[in-house]
C-alpha cells in the first residue's frame, strides 16, 4: 500500500523517513520537519495503515507495514534515509533496518515500543477496542489530557491535533481516524521478541515518566551498538513529540548533524 505522505523540504535533498506512534498519524511530526527543512533537508513523514489519512484493510502486522514504508518510498524515488520512530513506529523503523539496512543510514527511536510486558498490551488493547466517541471535540481534547500516560503536553497542541484527526460519524458524534484493529494488532506485535538490531548510528529518546517497565531492549543496543549508540533522557512522558518537544527535536537534530556522510533520496 502506498501511505499517505507529509513532505517538507525539496526533494533531492537529505532525506529524513518520520514514523508515528499508535492512533496517530504524520502530523505530529510538522514542528520537527518544518525545522529540519528550513535546516536544508527533504522530510518525509507518513500515516501509517490503519491510521490518518492511508487505508486501513489489513493486515496490520510489522512486516506489513514495513512494506507499506518501502513501496512509498519507492513510489517517491527515496533511497536510504535517516529514519525517526515515535512509540510503535519506532518498532516499524527498528524492523525497517532490520529488514533493508541499505534503506536506513541511521535511526532515532523515540520511546520506541520494543519487547512490551504483555500485560501492559492487553490492558492497553482492551482500551483501544472500546468506543472512543465524543459529544463535542472538547470532550476529545479532555480525553487525551486526562490519560493516565499524559503527563505534560501545551493544551494547545493538543487541541490543534484533535481539530485535525476528529471526523464526525452519521451518529453526530467525534471519533479519531485510527482503526481500533489496527490498534490491537499493533499492541500484540510489540510484545514479540524485537528485530535484531541494525549496526548502524542509532539515538535512543527516553522518557523521564516512561511507563517502560525492563531495560532489556536499551540493554540489547548498548551490546549490539557499542559506540554507534547514544541514549537521550528527557523530561515528562511518553509522547516525547508532544510533551518535551525542545529537549527531543534538540537531540534529533544534534544526531541527524553528526553524520558526516549526508543522506540523499
Amino acid at each position: 500500500m502506498q501511505l499517505k505522505t507529509r513532505v517538507r523540504g525539496e526533494p533531492g535533498a537529505d532525506c529524513v523517513v518520520c514514523v508515528h506512534g499508535l492512533t496517530q498519524h504524520g502530523g505530529v511530526f510538522e514542528p520537527l520537519a518544518a525545522r529540519l527543512a528550513a535546516a536544508g533537508r527533504f522530510v518525509v513523514a507518513v500515516d501509517l495503515r490503519g491510521h490518518g489519512e492511508s487505508g486501513s484493510e489489513p493486515p496490520w502486522n510489522v512486516g506489513t507495514h514495513v512494506g507499506d514504508l518501502l513501496e512509498t518510498l519507492d513510489a517517491l524515488d527515496v533511497g536510504s534515509a535517516a529514519w525517526v520512530g515515535h512509540s510503535f513506529g519506532g518498532l516499524v523503523v527498528a524492523a525497517t533496518a532490520a529488514r533493508s539496512g541499505e534503506r536506513v543510514e541511521r535511526l532515532a527511536l523515540l520511546e520506541p515500543g520494543l519487547q512490551v510486558p504483555a500485560a501492559r498490551a492487553l490492558r492497553s488493547a482492551e482500551t483501544e477496542r472500546l468506543d472512543w466517541s465524543f459529544a463535542t471535540v472538547e470532550g476529545a481534547v479532555q480525553a487525551i489530557l486526562s490519560s493516565p500516560t499524559t503527563f505534560a503536553p501545551p493544551r494547545e497542541v493538543v487541541a490543534a491535533y484533535v481539530a485535525d484527526d476528529l471526523r464526525k460519524g452519521p451518529d453526530g458524534r467525534f471519533r479519531f481516524r485510527s482503526s481500533p484493529a489496527a490498534a490491537v494488532v499493533a499492541w500484540s506485535e510489540m510484545t514479540l521478541p524485537p528485530p535484531p538490531v541494525a549496526v548502524r548510528p542509532t539515538l535512543i529518546v527516553r522518557a523521564r515518566e516512561s511507563q517502560a517497565e525492563n531495560d532489556a531492549p536499551l540493554i540489547r543496543y548498548e551490546e549490539a551498538l557499542g559506540g554507534l549508540l547514544s541514549v537521550v533522557e528527557v523530561p515528562n512522558g511518553h509522547n516525547v513529540l508532544w510533551e518535551s518537544p525542545d529537549q527531543t527535536l534538540g537531540a534529533i537534530e544534534r544526531f541527524l548533524g553528526s553524520d558526516r556522510e549526508r543522506t540523499t533520496c
